[in-house]
């Protein structure tokens, strides 16, 4: 793009082209369909833009407004959602397959905790070397926790082999 141009997001003024009759809405306007050079002199008259809201429309839409004040808005619009958006954690836990009842608390509890904390889990069964030939423990293990966890998560993926990795995905559960 050319340094110094910068392509507007909507048409505004003598840049809607192409048209005849547009809808034009806005303060101190009579709502209604108008020919365009008629929405350009009712936006000239009061010192405002004619900007297309919506192009798709039958007729087109366009609003009387001041479109700088217009952009600073959209903009804060934008900057409010994207704040409102949550970003999703990842939590890893690992099991070998011979993992015993005591080290199996412990990651439980932990898991127990991030679930709270509205992070998603995803505990893995390990094989290293000849422990592949385990692969029912393995799946017996990762099933169990996930049913040690049902009151509180809910399982997005079952147990699943990858490689040397057996894989299970909660997520929390919906608060009500």
């Amino acid at each position: 793009m050319p340094r110094g141009k910068v392509e507007e997001a909507h048409r505004i003024n003598q840049r809607i082209t192409g048209l005849r009759e547009v809808r034009v809405v806005g303060e101190n306007v009579e709502p209604g369909i108008y020919t365009i050079e008629q929405a350009r002199r009712m936006a000239q008259e009061q010192n405002l833009d004619l900007v297309e809201i919506s192009p798709k429309a039958d007729p087109p839409v366009c609003r009387i407004i001041d479109y700088s004040k217009f952009k600073y808005e959209q903009k804060k619009k934008q900057r409010e959602m994207k704040a409102k958006t949550t970003k999703v954690v990842m939590k890893e836990i690992r099991f070998g397959p011979n993992t015993d009842e005591h080290d199996f608390e412990f990651k439980l509890k932990h898991a127990r905790q991030f679930l709270a904390e509205g992070a998603k889990v995803k505990a893995y069964v390990h094989f290293v070397g000849r422990t592949i030939v385990f692969k029912e423990r393995g799946e017996l293990l990762l099933l169990k926790f996930a049913q040690a966890l049902e009151e509180v998560a809910k399982v997005e993926q079952l147990p699943k082999l990858e490689g040397k990795r057996m894989f299970l995905f909660l997520g929390p559960k919906a608060k009500k």
